[in-house]
């Protein structure tokens, strides 16, 4: 299992979502992908370690998929967030965090992720064996030397051979993931008919399959795509692109339509995150 801490790779899939600046660093993140039979489950592992002297707030646009973290101070499974998301790090811990793929939320959760949008439960209350136990498993391993890679694999296998037990992942999980993957891929992808088509359904049935497996709109999944973009290319810099351009290049009809909704969902407008952003 390889190690990556991200920060050598600002628009990595990692950092799209990562809304927070030059001016507010984050902690080490040790980011690791997962064993193979489970690449239709989770997209990735991420494990923060902090020692800060002050908070720290931490936000990001969170990907269409479920999380599961485990810290040494809570366990929670987390149902997408339309918005912003932002956890406040202060004084010394660390986090497990598994990103799922869009098929995995309902399959642990046991019913839609529309009724766990912009919420959370605590990790006991999923319906499937083994919570408890992995929660324990988990801070064991973590214990003694939370920056340790050996610890990070610990703690990656205990989590690993929980989620098997909900190999395998049916034909519905695995179109969503599909389609998921396919508008991450391509930017030129503006419209929910073209989504429908890529599907192979009508637009009432991929909204059913969008509400149920991500719990919320295919409307929805364009635009968080939209801004993930606009978050990697901002993060660059000033460069030659300017925002009317970037906007166009991101399926806008005009500057004044992205600068909505980036505020809108982010809080800033594209110039005042580009502001706070480093030099390539």
């Amino acid at each position: 299992m390889s190690r990556d801490e991200g920060v050598t790779r600002p628009t990595d899939p990692v950092d799209r979502a990562h809304l927070t600046g030059a001016s507010r660093p984050s902690p080490p993140i040790y980011r690791y992908p997962p064993s193979p039979d489970l690449g239709d489950l989770v997209e990735r592992y991420w494990i923060p370690v902090w020692s800060l002297a002050v908070p720290s707030t931490q936000s990001t646009l969170q990907h269409p998929a479920c999380l599961v973290v485990i810290s040494n101070t809570y366990a929670r499974f987390y149902g997408v967030v339309r918005g912003r998301s932002s956890v406040t790090l202060e004084g010394e811990g660390w986090a497990v965090g598994t990103l799922l793929r869009p098929a995995a939320g309902r399959l642990l959760l046991g019913r839609s992720v529309a009724t766990v949008r912009d919420s959370h439960l605590d990790l006991s209350q999923l319906p499937g064996p083994g919570t408890q136990a992995l929660v324990v498993q988990v801070r064991r391993a973590m214990a003694d030397a939370p920056g340790s890679p050996d610890a990070h694999a610990e703690a990656i296998a205990e989590t690993e051979r929980w989620l098997r037990a909900y190999l395998p992942v049916d034909d519905a999980g695995l179109l969503v993931n599909d389609l998921m993957t396919w508008v991450r891929d391509h930017p030129e992808v503006t419209r929910v008919d073209e989504l429908a088509r890529r599907a192979g359904l009508g637009e009432r049935a991929l909204q059913r399959l969008i509400e149920q497996r991500v719990g919320l709109s295919p409307k929805w999944l364009i635009q968080r795509r939209r801004l993930h973009d606009a978050v990697a290319a901002l993060k660059v810099g000033p460069g030659p692109e300017s925002l009317s351009e970037l906007a166009a290049r991101l399926g806008y009809a005009d500057q004044a339509h992205f600068t909505h909704d980036f505020r809108a969902v982010t809080g800033m407008t594209p110039g005042e995150f580009g502001g706070d952003q480093p030099l390539r």
